[in-house]
């Protein structure tokens, strides 16, 4: 299979991974069998893996161009990325009731909710940033496609986990909650410093694997 028939192949199999394993019974069935911690392992290294067959797909389908790449194309998807992956740092790891990927939500404060209070889905937002920008640099058919779904994936998110923790939370409780921490000031978190420290260097190490990621080098385009 290749051509637009190995990208509706490789974008059917990545609706499929992330549709299917996270729903119940499923999801329960695969953590009965691997655990929580097997579970999350095995489902991350089968979307990094999905992944990477869509990207590959992408460059090798037919060129249909649509509009031309900006001048300042890298520069445009750093200021993005740089942005995302902060915010990715800065929440990564801490509790977040409010969507998925939190630890020790049972700990979190209303009242100290840190970047959760103004941006309840962090790793949704980081994903809107970088299809967004990329969306804009990429002007064939193919990667328009790919990385305007993958804004339209992280749109649609927000409205299903809010949908589902108002579900699981109360609708009043989950309002309550919001209201509070929207209320409250922003904070950071423990280690601010050391986490943006090693966002930085996630940052640069996606600049030199850029190639090995999707097919493209980009750091000799940040050289004076």
């Amino acid at each position: 299979m290749s051509g637009w028939g190995a990208y509706i192949g490789a974008w059917a199999l990545f609706l499929f991974t992330h549709a299917v394993p996270v729903r119940p019974p499923v999801k329960p069935w695969l953590i009965a069998r691997l655990g929580h911690r097997g579970y999350g392992l095995v489902y991350s290294a089968l979307s990094l893996a999905v992944l990477a067959w869509l990207f590959m797909a992408a460059t090798r389908a037919p060129h249909v161009a649509l509009w031309p790449m900006p001048a300042a194309a890298h520069w445009i998807a750093l200021a993005a990325m740089l942005l995302a992956v902060a915010l990715l740092s800065l929440t990564l790891g801490r509790p977040n009731p409010f969507s998925f990927g939190g630890a020790r939500n049972a700990e979190f404060d209303p009242e100290r909710p840190e970047l959760i209070g103004r941006i309840r889905h962090p790793v949704l937002a980081a994903l809107g940033l970088w299809a967004g920008a990329h969306l804009v640099i990429n002007g064939a058919l193919a990667h328009a496609l790919m990385f305007g779904g993958f804004a339209a994936f992280a749109a649609l998110g927000v409205l299903l986990i809010d949908r589902r923790k108002k579900r699981e939370m109360g609708r009043a409780a989950w309002a309550e909650l919001r209201r509070r921490s929207r209320s409250a000031d922003v904070t950071l978190p423990p280690q601010a410093g050391l986490r943006l420290a090693a966002g930085v260097g996630v940052t640069c190490a996606l600049i030199l694997g850029h190639q090995w990621l999707s097919g493209v080098t980009i750091w000799p385009r940040f050289l004076p």
